[in-house]
């Protein structure tokens, strides 16, 4: 398999209400970082996320985390 494209090299920080999301583990979507359905024929798929509360995540922008969706500051070791 490839590797991932690196959408940015910090994370989105946002406030997100309770519900399901997709977050795009190929760097593809136009969406960030959130899938938009790009990685078809590729060999990446999203992860699904689910809140039960209201809540402020870090989700990472540069693929390479060890712990998807989340940043584990991973995009301070790429060039």
């Amino acid at each position: 398999m490839e590797k991932p494209k690196i959408a940015d090299i910090k994370p989105a920080v946002l406030e997100l209400e309770p519900g399901d999301y997709f977050w795009c583990a190929c760097g593809l979507s136009k969406n960030q970082p959130f899938c938009d359905g790009s990685h078809k024929g590729t060999g990446f798929a999203p992860k699904k996320v689910t809140l039960d509360q209201k809540q402020r995540v870090a989700l990472c922008n540069c693929k390479h985390t060890a712990n998807p969706p989340f940043c584990d500051g991973s995009h301070s070791g790429l060039a």
